[in-house]
């Protein structure tokens, strides 16, 4: 986890490295007593190109080791322009990564693979392509995900097809090596609304139901939002139970990945959280995205959950905020000050006649803020950054997650939020998570305020600690990303 009290805005406990570009995360696996996250990285400076693969481990989610550079593009090879997303399994004593191999000189991106045999210290790649041409009738194609069911691997790839559809193309092998290729798992509807293209397909099972996360992506616009839809397999083919949702109602999130814990009923996920700030900012400032914290995901009555991993609790200090009461229109009430990383819970009542919430008040003079409200007449969250940064190169605007508590009377609506200096991710009671990225202009303290904008009052119970990275080798460990970023 990277640390800088040079830049305010580089976060303290998510995961990326001290300078950089960074984005989708990739090779989430278990292997050895480890955790290995590996994500799209350029060494050689906040934008994105020189695609290489990052890589982090831990034993516990808390205390994050950085590991050499996974995967480096090969001058004249067939990943000359990029080693793009993918991800890994372990297999034995070896881990294997399947990547999506990039070359400016051809539109779709192979898949191959490399594999580790010292705990992901060194890599060697396969001398050919696993997967060297895609389906006919695909349009676009890359972002392999692998995971064994049963006796059998199996292998999801974003495409797009020609009718102008989005797919997630089917592949399966019984020993990583050899592939048979089944068809489209799952596409898009046909009426020519939604994605053009798919790109990073992520599958979990519960029991015998699935979870299909799908990144969507056009040509025009590039990466959009990324929706979740619930059903089950039937021969091959996935059949939706719900149309496509949301799985993160902020601007803010692309392309998560999956991971299924060993041993547990557990899945893990990392999603990307892009700037939401001008190029020519994030090139000042050397580094550019972040990868969320860690995030369990789960299934109920056909509905996808998130919450932070239970293990995070580890990072909090002692309870520095604790406030209970109720608020009226014409007195906010000062809850106390928190650091620039915190975690908090609440527990709000809104006024029926109005909005009710949390203010971040992030400047002295109270101009700058971050509000986090319930719209009891709409049933949604707000989220609102307009004016959370007086830097024009900032984006602001509010976003909303539907909260159907929100609207009922005298109903208390939970939230959890955890804030790192440029980044929060907001968890309600239903499991709905809204994530964003906003940039205070100023160093001082933080301070935290509930407050209404109905005619009768809003009651409130919040409690916040701050946050600190477990791991303290931070020298060594920027050395070290310097080392390989030369």
């Amino acid at each position: 986890m990277s640390t800088s009290p040079a830049d305010p805005h580089l976060p303290a406990v998510h995961l990326r490295p001290p300078s950089n570009w960074i984005n989708d995360p990739n090779g989430l696996v278990f292997h050895e007593g480890h955790y290995h996250v590996f994500f799209q990285y350029n060494p050689h400076g906040p934008q994105h190109a020189n695609m290489h693969w990052g890589h982090y481990r831990s034993p516990d989610l808390i205390n994050w080791e950085p590991l050499p550079v996974a995967l480096t593009p090969t001058p004249g090879g067939y990943d000359a322009d990029g080693c793009y997303s993918g991800n890994a399994v372990s297999d034995g004593n070896r881990m294997v990564a399947f990547y999506s191999a990039h070359r400016n000189d051809r539109w779709w991106q192979p898949i191959t693979t490399a594999e580790s045999s010292d705990n992901g210290h060194t890599w060697a790649k396969r001398p050919d392509l696993l997967i060297p041409e895609p389906p006919v009738g695909t349009t676009m194609y890359r972002d392999p995900y692998v995971w064994r069911q049963g006796e059998r691997w199996r292998m999801l790839v974003g495409s797009a097809l020609v009718d102008g559809r989005a797919a997630a193309q089917l592949y399966e092998s019984d020993d990583l090596e050899q592939w048979t290729y089944r068809g489209p798992f799952h596409t898009s509807s046909t009426t020519g609304q939604g994605p053009v293209g798919w790109e990073c397909p992520q599958y979990a099972t519960f029991g015998d139901q699935g979870v299909l996360i799908l990144s969507d992506w056009t040509p025009q616009g590039g990466p959009s939002h990324t929706t979740v839809v619930t059903g089950r397999e039937k021969d091959g083919h996935f059949e939706a139970a719900t149309a496509p949702v949301p799985l993160d109602h902020g601007p803010d999130f692309y392309a998560p990945a999956l991971l299924k814990v060993p041993g547990e009923d557990r899945w893990l996920m990392w999603g990307w959280a892009w700037e939401a700030r001008d190029d020519a900012w994030a090139h000042e400032a050397g580094w550019a995205g972040v990868l969320t914290l860690p995030r369990e995901v789960s299934l109920a009555d056909g509905t996808v959950a998130q919450r932070p991993a239970r293990e995070l609790l580890a990072l909090r200090g002692p309870r520095i905020l604790h406030g209970t009461g109720y608020v009226t229109w014409t007195e906010p009430a000062e809850l106390g000050q928190v650091s620039h990383t915190f975690d908090l819970t609440a527990a709000l009542v809104p006024d029926s006649t109005g909005t009710s919430g949390l203010r971040l008040i992030t400047s002295a003079d109270g101009s700058e803020y971050l509000d986090i409200s319930l719209d009891p007449t709409a049933g949604r969250l707000v989220i609102d950054r307009t004016h959370a940064s007086p830097d024009v190169r900032a984006r602001g605007g509010a976003y909303t997650a539907p909260c159907r508590a929100a609207a009922r009377p005298h109903t208390p609506v939970e939230l959890r939020v955890i804030v790192d200096r440029s980044i929060a991710e907001v968890y309600l009671a239903d499991e709905q998570v809204l994530t964003l990225r906003f940039y205070p202009s100023t160093d001082g303290p933080w301070r935290l305020q509930a407050r209404t904008t109905g005619a009768g009052r809003s009651e409130f119970a919040v409690a916040a600690w701050n946050l600190a990275p477990k791991d303290v080798r931070n020298e060594t460990r920027s050395a070290r990303w310097a080392a390989q970023s030369a």
